[in-house]
């Protein structure tokens, strides 16, 4: 069963990417946005720079857990990149939560800005952060999905800054940059608390949505010689690499090579879900398994 971890440096080169192009934005939006006097800019600042304090954890985590196995950490250490999604989804509802904050602020005191300069800097915005959004939406890992998402999110805030820009380059109404970047928020909040669940669900070892345990069962039991199964378990490093266990109950097995055989079918089999570890324990129906019991 053979691994591409060319997927896992992709992953690394792509958020490193992204990292460093929401660095330099960062600092051309705070300077933008004390020129233009526009709040919603200086906001969007703040907010990048969260995001870029995040893509910096995500981009150390991602590299981290792109190391082997060692004396600490026997399956590696891929569990790293899922620590990574955790905390930018809390930092990505955080930062949402600052916009909100800032868009009402903005409703009660609303202040003139300079529109066309609002309008260059939205257009900057957009393609900037629409590129790093689509080459980290192209990752397979939970670290990658989650960044995403703080990517998207800038995008839909610039493009709510420059329809509101536009407006008030033609009609003087300073309330709907507000009025969007709440609806906007609240979006972005919905998709975020959606990717932590699913974060907070792989962390707790569930399994993987994109496995069905019983089809794979149904599936063992259909072989030759196979009794019955019991102890079976999957469950996912980062999202992308999954692993499996499972006790296997032969019957009518009386050889050495009989078994071996029964292992082999088993094996292609489970071929198709590209297990990155796999387990298999077989007994023959008269043995007595010790962990049996444990599964009713």
């Amino acid at each position: 069963m053979g691994h591409n971890h060319s997927h896992d440096h992709s992953s690394t080169r792509n958020i490193r990417f992204a990292f460093f192009l929401n660095l330099g934005f960062t600092i051309l939006e705070i300077i933008g946005g004390i020129y233009t006097n526009s709040i919603a800019i200086v906001s969007d600042a703040v907010h990048d720079l969260g995001d870029t304090l995040s893509l910096g954890s995500s981009w150390y985590l991602q590299h981290k857990s792109e190391k082997k196995s060692d004396q600490k950490f026997s399956y590696g250490y891929r569990r790293l990149s899922l620590l990574g999604a955790l905390i930018n989804g809390v930092v990505l509802i955080i930062g949402s939560a600052y916009v909100i904050y800032e868009a009402v602020k903005r409703l009660r005191n609303p202040e003139p800005s300079d529109a066309q300069g609002m309008i260059i800097f939205a257009l900057i915005g957009v393609v900037v952060n629409g590129y790093a959004a689509y080459k980290l939406t192209h990752g397979r890992s939970m670290n990658e999905k989650v960044m995403s998402w703080h990517m998207i999110e800038d995008v839909l805030g610039w493009a709510a800054v420059l329809i509101a820009a536009i407006v008030l380059y033609f009609y003087e109404n300073q309330y709907i940059d507000p009025v969007l970047s709440l609806l906007i928020t609240a979006y972005i909040l919905f998709n975020a608390f959606k990717r932590l669940r699913e974060t907070v669900y792989l962390f707790l070892q569930g399994i993987p949505l994109d496995v069905d345990l019983e089809q794979i069962k149904s599936g063992l039991l259909g072989l030759d010689h196979v009794c019955s199964l019991h102890h079976t378990h999957i469950w996912s490093q980062d999202g992308q690499h999954h692993v499996f266990s499972t006790h296997v109950i032969l019957e009518n097995v009386e050889t050495l090579e009989q078994m071996s055989g029964v292992k082999k079918k088993i094996l292609d089999s489970l071929d198709a879900y590209d297990f990155e570890h796999l387990t298999i324990e077989m007994e023959v129906n008269q043995q007595d398994c010790s962990v049996r019991t444990l599964e009713k």
